[in-house]
């Protein structure tokens, strides 16, 4: 499939074959009526901005083979209230999650070793946050504006917090 397959199309659920090796740029891109997406396990690659501005999806399971999520894929999801990200996956791209106002609940599991670039900025429900020891680097502005984030473990392995990582982490105290 090519960029915007679907683009603002009316479809609830979408269901994608276990031959799938890839998820396109700007899949489901603007479809405000899905609800919940299935990535299945032969996926490796969620390409940018995938389900960018899925305001409904509220539910979201990412395949056990995905190496990298890309850019913006679930930027503006505002429904989205927790996610798993399994231990495949070692690039949470830039602004991956950005404006995902309803977050909650993020597992960044040990195999991660990059937050990108505004990754989960205004997530303004998210808590805290436990950066595995595999983190060497976090973004510009990663987890810029959330809010009620309270408390942060950076391990010793992290060599570069860029500008405004934690900028207006109004709740901050630890």
């Amino acid at each position: 499939l090519e960029s915007y397959p679907f683009y603002n199309a009316p479809i609830a659920t979408i269901n994608i074959g276990d031959s799938v090796q890839r998820i396109p740029a700007h899949f489901a891109y603007d479809i405000d009526s899905l609800t919940s997406i299935t990535i299945p396990d032969s996926v490796t690659y969620i390409g940018n901005a995938a389900f960018n501005g899925c305001n409904s999806l509220s539910s979201a399971t990412i395949g056990s083979s995905v190496a990298s999520i890309g850019d913006s894929a679930f930027s503006y999801c505002t429904s989205l209230d927790s996610i798993v990200i399994p231990n495949s996956v070692t690039r949470i791209e830039d602004y991956a999650f950005d404006g995902c106002k309803n977050l909650t609940s993020v597992n960044i599991p040990n195999s991660v070793n990059w937050i990108g670039k505004g990754a989960f900025r205004n997530c303004h429900k998210i808590t805290s946050i436990d950066i595995p020891d595999s983190v060497t680097s976090i973004g510009i502005s990663a987890f810029y504006v959330c809010d009620n984030l309270s408390s942060i473990k950076i391990p010793e392995g992290v060599t570069i917090i860029e500008d405004n990582a934690f900028g207006y982490c109004s709740s901050l105290t630890s």
